[in-house]
């Protein structure tokens, strides 16, 4: 990552954040990942999306859109990792 211009790093931290984001917990896969599965509607999917190809999400970690359902959970999550 270090060979890429700011404007690319950028892009690539919103692709991953993205990735994560999608990475919704379903219910029938509670019984494999020990995540409890939560219904997410496509409105608050697409509008998380467009928030985090706004940069409007740019200060909010990584880590804190994996297995998360909606926007809510994501910041709960974020503001978790902030006590740590």
């Amino acid at each position: 990552m270090d060979e890429l211009s700011e404007d690319d790093k950028l892009i690539v931290s919103r692709a991953r954040k993205i990735q994560k984001f999608l990475s919704q917990p379903f219910q029938v896969a509670e019984v494999f990942t020990g995540h409890q599965g939560k219904f997410v509607s496509l409105d608050q999917t697409i509008d998380g999306f467009e928030s985090i190809l706004k940069g409007e999400l740019d200060h909010i970690p990584e880590v804190a859109f994996y297995m998360q359902g909606n926007l809510d959970d994501v910041y709960k999550k974020a503001e978790e990792l902030a006590k740590l």
